[in-house]
């Protein structure tokens, strides 16, 4: 959809009224989630204080707590309705404009968008009772710069726009509070005056305020309970639960009331349950063999974890407690530049021609679960133009086309690689299988490596162990923008110890590094989405990813929940600010 063409100074307040999506994908079958197109649904019934709901987050870990290494969308929104806010934050509702949460209003800019200036309230506290002040906003800013400890989150915006000199690598010449090196540059770039906090940045950012209620890297962090990767499944809350002892990654954990949140200063989460059981370990499976058994615990259950196809037959037996929802996440595929195999760009054309995604989404599904896609944006986000690199190519993929390219591969014949997927479930497995059997018959030597418990932690590092890997993404917010650079801007990703979210750790040289400057430096968001689909266009010549498919949501909830709502703002999931459950 075309954008008028306006500058960015006058979008500064419009662009908040954009839908939003959100970033990485947590379901190894398909996809994590966020806005897009389809509609909210679920039971509209009120709920009362009191009870126990259950969540079952299913065999895909999370993998950090932690806000500001936090990018998973289902992380990400659950912990944002419940024990996490942040200085403005998004409705429980489908209206896609931010409201003021821990802020006493959505921001004040400049008049050309290069620095935002919000007010926390008084009265807002931690779990401790402690007051939550600007500078409990700074250092939570400042841990993003930490680049060897604060590993997965979204600190590539603030890298991008905020106002602080960067080396000629590209990376900030703040190395974060760990260290302090360069503390004077960021002191200069997120001041404090009382308890109002000022971002200034090297230009515009006119959606600010849209990053913040959608992400957690600028929620409050508490300096005096800092302990880096140590705090990676701590919780400190602000929100209305806490943890109630530790998070055991695999089991779970409980989150009971927490009385130092004043629902006075909420307008946002109704915190009906007493408790909220976060259940970690089930497969699919066995998840949906309770809901659709509606039996037990499974009553007063929601889940992320999509239906598996196994069960599509028996949708029509769960009346309106099954919905559906097209998510705004594309699932693709990446070949490993750090590979000896996919350093030779014919090797990539092979994979890319070899690729049967049809196969991929009828091992999934089929059309029940999932669109055929032919970029890594989706058609959703402004800005989106089909790639002209994959326009072509048939879903099935081109077999003999792929073995011509694989015979001027320099790669030993025949081509071995190592495919990671984010596996434990048998859609996921299945879908696997589909890709090897047709990247094997295009004359490659597959090898399967299924990760089971956490997965993006893993294809993070720059030396792991595979030749092809699998990923979903869905935008950050309604702009092509924050699809192409947090994916495969390399100066802002790639670093000794993480590759950010350029998992296939693709390098595109001087060339792309332009192009991704020439893209930020237009005032106009319509020539700016010009210059970013031209970008996407050289990544598909390049073969930087591979496109699959945009991911279906079909989920089901337990008949004793209320104010079930798959609502667009917390990304097609479930929103936990208003659910309750029957006593």
């Amino acid at each position: 959809m075309e954008m008028s063409k306006k500058p960015f100074a006058v979008l500064a307040a419009a662009a908040l009224a954009v839908s939003l999506a959100a970033c990485g994908s947590d379901d190894d079958s398909g996809s994590g989630g966020s806005g897009g197109s389809g509609g909210s649904g679920g039971s509209s019934a009120e709920g009362t204080k009191g009870g126990t709901a259950i969540f079952f987050n299913g065999v895909r870990n999370t993998e950090h707590w932690d806000p500001q290494r936090m990018y998973i969308g289902r992380d990400l929104n659950n912990s944002g309705r419940l024990f996490y806010r942040s200085l403005v934050a998004l409705p429980a509702n489908d209206d896609p404009t931010p409201v003021a949460d821990l802020a006493t209003d959505t921001g004040t800019p400049n008049a050309d968008a290069t620095q935002w200036s919000f007010t926390v309230k008084d009265g807002v506290k931690w779990e401790d009772g402690k007051q939550i002040t600007c500078e409990d906003f700074k250092y939570g800013a400042s841990r993003n710069f930490a680049t060897d400890v604060i590993i997965g989150g979204p600190a590539n915006y603030l890298f991008t726009y905020l106002d602080i000199p960067t080396d000629k690598d590209g990376l900030s010449q703040y190395k974060g509070p760990y260290t302090g090196e360069g503390q004077e540059l960021f002191d200069k770039a997120v001041t404090c005056d009382g308890n109002t906090i000022t971002y200034h940045m090297k230009k515009p950012w006119p959606d600010f305020p849209l990053s913040i209620a959608q992400l957690r890297y600028l929620d409050p962090y508490r300096q005096d309970l800092d302990k880096g990767d140590a705090n990676n499944f701590t919780i400190i809350s602000n929100g209305p639960y806490k943890l109630e002892g530790d998070w055991t990654e695999g089991t779970g954990g409980t989150f009971v009331r927490n009385e130092n949140w004043d629902q006075s200063t909420d307008t946002i989460r109704k915190a009906l349950p007493d408790k909220w059981d976060f259940r970690e370990g089930d497969e699919d499976e066995a998840i949906y063999e309770q809901m659709f058994a509606d039996s037990g615990d499974a009553q007063y259950g929601v889940t992320e974890r999509r239906i598996p196809p196994t069960f599509y037959d028996r949708i029509p037996e769960a009346g309106d407690r099954y919905t559906q929802y097209e998510s705004p996440y594309v699932d693709y595929v990446l070949p490993n530049f750090n590979s000896p195999v996919f350093s030779d760009p014919k090797c990539r054309e092979a994979l890319k021609l070899a690729t049967d995604k049809a196969a991929w989404i009828q091992a999934g599904g089929g059309d029940k679960a999932f669109k055929p896609a032919y970029s890594v944006v989706n058609p959703a986000v402004d800005g989106y133009t089909e790639n002209p690199a994959f326009a072509d190519v048939p879903d099935e993929g081109d077999a003999d086309a792929a073995k011509a390219a694989l015979d001027e591969c320099s790669a030993p014949k025949p081509v071995a690689i190592k495919f990671t997927y984010s596996g434990g479930t048998p859609t996921s497995d299945n879908q696997a299988s589909a890709l090897k059997e047709a990247w094997d018959a295009a004359g490659f030597q597959t090898e399967l490596d299924p990760l089971e418990d956490t997965y993006y932690d893993v294809i993070q590092k720059p030396d792991a162990d595979f030749d092809v890997t699998w990923a979903g993404w869905g935008a950050d917010w309604n702009s092509i923008g924050t699809v192409i650079p947090p994916l495969f801007d390399s100066r802002i990703n790639i670093t000794g110890s993480s590759n950010g979210n350029d998992y296939g750790n693709y390098k595109g040289g001087p060339e792309v590094d332009q192009m991704i400057d020439d893209a930020y430096a237009q005032s106009d968001l319509d020539a700016a989405a010009e210059k970013w689909a031209a970008l996407d266009a050289k990544l598909g010549e390049d073969v930087a990813y591979i496109p699959l498919e945009i991911t279906l949501f079909n989920f089901l909830h337990g008949s004793k929940v209320t104010g079930y709502v798959n609502d667009s703002n917390v990304n097609g999931y479930a929103d936990l600010a208003l659910i309750g459950v029957e006593s």
